[in-house]
């Protein structure tokens, strides 16, 4: 039989295949780890994503990146811009508004354990010392400043136009006041700034626990109801994706569970039902 010499040239060229598809299978498994930006306004929902979902998602082979804000409207511009892949700040009428308004879409995955918006005083032990010509701060956001007006009619300090919806009041919609107090509406993250110029000011919990406070100092706390209880955001084709899975999953783990039941600075947040 007749031997054959096997070209230089073609030996060369075998090779250089055959370690051109070890590059790109090595390039592929190391695209495998996928990374996940989560957005939140600086606090206690920063402070949850640090302490328990980032390293539950980092085992499940993520990288995570936190984006800390400090207002309400740059966290949804960014996730609508791709900047960021989920955001958690926003209670679902926020959300649905904020969607509407600006024409995106939007979803809620998850809701998640929320610090309530409190009533804060510098000058003040409670609320027995509102009188006449009391200065009251509060949100001049629509959302956050309907939940302050029902909790002033619920404290009897403001009488609401009946049969409105309590979600949608704005000030126009208070038929009477049963003290002369007056409201000084100011952007969300300027209350816990305004605590040295008015009697008393609306706090949301974030913004009062990342300035200092805590729940208990607190003069009175709002009895949130479901539906301003905050959540994950995504866009709305992310709704099934496997990273906002996976992100409702590190929220629903026992390392979460264990974090906000143990910890002292959880206590007086609102459970949603799937966490009782």
């Amino acid at each position: 039989m007749k031997a054959y010499k096997i070209p230089f040239l073609f030996i060369a060229l075998v090779f250089l295949i055959l370690s051109g598809c070890s590059s790109l299978t090595q390039k592929a498994n190391s695209s495998v780890t996928k990374t996940i930006k989560l957005g939140a306004t600086a606090g206690p929902y920063s402070d949850q994503i640090k302490q328990a979902i980032k390293p539950y998602l980092e085992k499940k082979g993520y990288k995570v990146e936190i984006v800390e804000f400090n207002d309400y409207v740059q966290p949804n511009i960014s996730l609508d811009q791709g900047a960021i892949d989920a955001n958690v700040f926003q209670n679902e009428i926020y959300m649905k508004n904020f969607a509407k308004t600006r024409h995106m879409e939007l979803y809620e995955v998850i809701k998640v354990p929320t610090a309530p918006i409190g009533v804060y005083s510098k000058k003040h032990k409670s609320l027995d010392e509102i009188k006449d010509g009391t200065t009251i701060a509060l949100s001049n956001e629509p959302v956050n400043q309907a939940r302050a007006l029902a909790m002033l009619e619920q404290l009897g300090l403001i009488q609401l136009k009946k049969g409105i919806d309590p979600t949608k009041v704005s000030e126009k919609d208070i038929q009477k006041y049963n003290k002369k107090i007056v409201l000084k509406p100011l952007e969300p993250a300027q209350l816990p700034r305004a605590l040295g110029d008015v009697d008393y000011s609306f706090i949301n919990g974030n913004f009062a626990i990342s300035s200092g406070l805590k729940l208990k100092d607190a003069v009175a706390l709002e009895k949130t109801p479901s539906y301003y209880l905050n959540g994950v955001t995504v866009l709305k084709k992310d709704k099934n994706s496997k990273f906002a899975k996976d992100i409702i999953a590190a929220y629903k783990s026992k390392e979460f569970k264990k974090l906000i039941k143990e910890d002292e600075e959880y206590k007086g947040y609102v459970w949603p039902d799937w966490f009782k």
